[in-house]
């Protein structure tokens, strides 16, 4: 696989150049990526859609994350990463479609992992089934939603645990029902702070 090369800022979020993927992780250079956070909105309910990570991951693998996100390359402007929904899960949309949620600026070690994203975050709020959801499978190995209400309080600390339903691709590749409770262990370790300033981005659009 071709190396990867991302541009790389200073604690100012000034541009200091760029490096590889490796370096970026082992050195902990801040560098942008691409988050976009699915929701299903109804006069009953609101959804929230996130991605299983494939358990071949080399960081976090098997855990729930950002419905579609990925790094930005040093070629790339943040309007780019709009690719990362369609390549990752199979949905076709364009920026203008997108609700802008922000630069989020986040960063936590996890073992030999030093990850500083600056991410540029967006919320598509639209209807889902899904049947619409093509999985690439070495990035994704399934898709839930969970209910807007439980995830807030998931990480407000108000429920331990909180319903999820959705799919999992089998070893033939097919969709699988999934229904299963989920822990704030189960999802990818951003930190606490970061799933707070999400959640209030999107309740003020919702």
């Amino acid at each position: 696989m071709e190396t990867e090369f991302f541009k790389i800022f200073d604690e100012n979020k000034n541009e200091i150049g760029t490096a590889s993927r490796e370096e970026v992780h082992r050195l902990g250079y801040w560098h942008e990526t691409f988050h976009c956070w699915l929701v299903e909105k109804s006069p009953k309910k609101t959804y929230l859609y996130l991605q299983l990570r494939s358990d071949s991951k080399k960081d976090y693998p098997s855990l729930l994350d950002i419905t579609a996100a990925g790094h930005i390359l040093a070629d790339e402007t943040p309007a780019d990463g709009v690719r990362e929904v369609k390549e990752e899960i199979g949905i076709d949309v364009t920026l203008n479609e997108l609700i802008s949620l922000g630069l989020i600026a986040y960063d936590v070690t996890h073992g030999a992992l030093i990850d500083r994203e600056l991410a540029h975050t967006y919320l598509y709020i639209n209807e889902f089934s899904f049947d619409s959801f093509t999985l690439q499978e070495e990035e994704v190995a399934g898709m839930v939603k969970v209910e807007w209400e439980d995830f807030v309080q998931l990480w407000k600390n108000e429920q331990l645990d909180i319903p999820a339903s959705g799919f999992k691709l089998n070893a033939a590749g097919l969709k699988e029902e999934w229904k299963t409770s989920v822990t704030k262990e189960q999802f990818v370790p951003h930190p606490t702070a970061f799933y707070h300033t999400v959640i209030q981005r999107i309740q003020q659009q919702l």
